[in-house]
């Protein structure tokens, strides 16, 4: 009875405060903040470096538009083919934040699923076109962008942990939580492991390139960040509940068999050294 008493009974508003008829939510805040934050210390990296301004300007917009898409793109593909390819409809449903109802009529839903994989998949693909255009090493961005990383990610689940999404599995550890918005179990808490996780790896991250800036442009930064990030998200998926139905009757879920290549990514980023560096000055050349 006393260990019952521990548990977190959580089910805050999913609003912080409304503008007239507009609800500010506490997801897209604290996607905002971890945006925001993300920016401002990768301009202090190019700053550090001496990237000129005009060079910065144009990447948030490259790295926003392409983490939204790739995230969603992600969530649609990897989790819910069945249903997002099945109509035409329903893939304009995958493409805007809305939802069609029976009678024909829809609503504005907001993007209901973002998948972190796809989001690295699709900011990938943006830093080498926005270092193609802009004439900047490739490898250098991508060491900043994993130096940034970690602290939008943990904003961004602490974002799932105020919305109640990606929950962990029945438990009976003190710390339980109950998400009242989903039923009266306790379970584990797993945005907030992985929010915490994240946060560790940026300190370690950070603290790492204040030792060693020579490292960046190398590939070690990102390939670290990677590594971690996609290392703790595998073993944390074990006490996380599955997202979809398919997922049961699989030996590993879906979030753990797609951590696997971006894990080796990782590791052969951080051990490429030179060779990705002047892979980046290749890259860059055409």
């Amino acid at each position: 009875m006393i260990q019952n008493l521990l548990y977190i009974v959580w089910d805050p508003s999913e609003v912080i405060f409304h503008i007239g008829s507009f609800g500010v939510r506490w997801y897209a805040m604290c996607w905002l903040v971890g945006l925001l934050l993300g920016t401002l210390l990768m301009a202090k990296l190019y700053k550090d470096e001496k990237i000129p301004d005009e060079k910065f300007d144009p990447l948030f917009m490259y790295i926003f538009i392409s983490v939204l898409i790739g995230a969603r793109l992600g969530h649609c593909l990897f989790y819910q083919p069945d249903y997002f390819l099945s109509s035409g409809r329903h893939i304009v449903e995958m493409l805007l934040p809305i939802h069609f109802m029976a009678d024909g009529s829809w609503k504005f839903t907001g993007y209901e699923g973002l998948a972190s994989h796809g989001g690295v998949i699709g900011m990938i693909i943006a830093i080498f076109i926005y270092a193609h255009r802009n004439k900047v090493n490739v490898w250098t961005v991508f060491d900043n962008m994993g130096i940034c990383s970690c602290i939008t990610a943990t904003f961004i689940r602490l974002g799932n942990l105020m919305n109640s999404e990606i929950i962990g599995k029945v438990t009976d550890v003190p710390w339980a939580f109950i998400f009242e918005k989903v039923d009266q179990y306790p379970r584990h808490p797993g945005q907030l492991y992985e929010a915490i996780s994240y946060a560790i790896f940026f300190f370690i991250i950070y603290a790492l390139y204040k030792k060693h800036p020579e490292k960046v442009g190398t590939g070690f930064f990102v390939g670290l960040c990677l590594t971690l990030v996609f290392t703790a998200r595998f073993f944390i998926e074990f006490v996380k509940d599955i997202q979809e139905p398919f997922e049961a009757g699989l030996p590993l879920d879906m979030g753990q068999l797609l951590s696997i290549p971006i894990i080796a990514i990782g590791i052969a980023c951080m051990v490429g050294g030179k060779w990705m560096k002047k892979l980046g000055a290749k890259v860059n050349d055409r």
